[in-house]
């Protein structure tokens, strides 16, 4: 099975079950007279629209470049994420209102709190397990649309077991005012959900670079081969779905012929790209401007001096340069 196949089975799977999730929570919400219950049905039916946005982008990220898309269509993925984060938003905010305007009215009446608390434990149960699958394959596959997926079910795990706590609390205390207010509570959550979601979409579609843990393994592999390559700079990096994109320049002796550069850049974009999955490494290759009498022989091997200079675009790795 594809990387793409296993994305895909993993949001239908989402769709199934926040379907069924959302018709049950929305049934006994509207049969208890529960505000939060019924905005736990509302949570998960916009997880439901966030899965069915889920499921069709990681289908179309999926797809080879092609005329009108050079870049491929992992960006498809990021900006899924963007539309399940402003859903999220308009979930939080459909729950604040439905409970301030519970407050005011003052119409706290409750039926059947033995049955909410029993749907509730189902509810988060179900998510919990469901969104520890999505995130396994999101992390598999690097997929952001599944990523944020799981994080919405992992949040309802939350919201679910906060209105539980809010149900049994108005069981034992009588104080119905408790479900307006676990409602808010439960908003809050999935406003920060939503904030962490957007955050990361847009990062992507703006083109920030890898994480510097992605980025220290591209330098290692420059230095690794330091007897070849005299330096390299202009280092960028980007990613766009579950695809990173990687370039840079790399300074090689001027004696090298096209061949041997061509090789040595064909071995270090190999060593990349086996250490980092899903990358496109692009790399300029460029003859060293010293005029190195010592070149014609293997400034390589004539010297053990190496002066490494760090900086934020690349790594100087200039053999007996002082």
């Amino acid at each position: 099975m594809t990387a793409t196949q296993e994305k895909i089975r993993a949001a239908a799977f989402s769709i199934l079950s926040n379907t069924i999730l959302t018709l049950m929570k929305l049934a006994v919400g509207l049969m208890m007279r529960s505000v939060s219950v019924i905005a736990e049905a509302a949570h998960s039916g916009l997880d439901l629209v966030a899965s069915v946005v889920a499921y069709f982008s990681v289908r179309e990220s999926g797809k080879p470049p092609d005329d009108r898309h050079r870049y491929g269509h992992g960006k498809i993925e990021s900006l899924s994420g963007i539309i399940e984060a402003l859903l999220i938003f308009g979930a939080a905010g459909y729950i604040i209102f439905e409970a301030v305007g519970k407050l005011r009215s003052g119409n706290l009446e409750i039926e059947d709190l033995g049955i909410g608390a029993a749907v509730m434990t189902v509810s988060a149960v179900a998510n919990f397990l469901v969104s520890n699958y999505l995130y396994k394959v999101a992390w598999k596959t690097d997929s952001m649309a599944l990523e944020a997926d799981a994080l919405h079910l992992r949040t309802d795990v939350y919201t679910s077991a906060g209105v539980l706590v809010g149900l049994v609390a108005i069981k034992l205390t009588g104080i119905k005012i408790l479900d307006p207010i676990a409602a808010i509570a439960v908003a809050l959550l999935i406003l920060k959900a939503a904030y962490d979601l957007t955050r990361n979409a847009v990062q992507n579609i703006l083109d920030v670079k890898l994480p510097d843990s992605e980025e220290r393994i591209i330098r290692e592999v420059l230095q690794e081969s330091s007897r070849s390559i005299v330096e390299y700079h202009n280092l960028r990096t980007r990613k766009a779905g579950h695809e990173r994109y990687i370039d840079f320049h790399m300074v090689v002796a001027r004696t090298s012929s096209l061949e041997e550069s061509h090789q040595l850049s064909r071995t270090v974009v190999e060593e990349i790209k086996s250490r980092l999955p899903n990358s496109q490494v692009m790399v300029h290759t460029e003859p060293c401007k010293d005029q190195c009498s010592s070149c014609e022989v293997s400034c390589f091997d004539l010297r053990s001096e190496r002066k490494m200079k760090f900086s934020g675009m690349g790594q100087s790795i200039m053999p007996g340069k002082k």
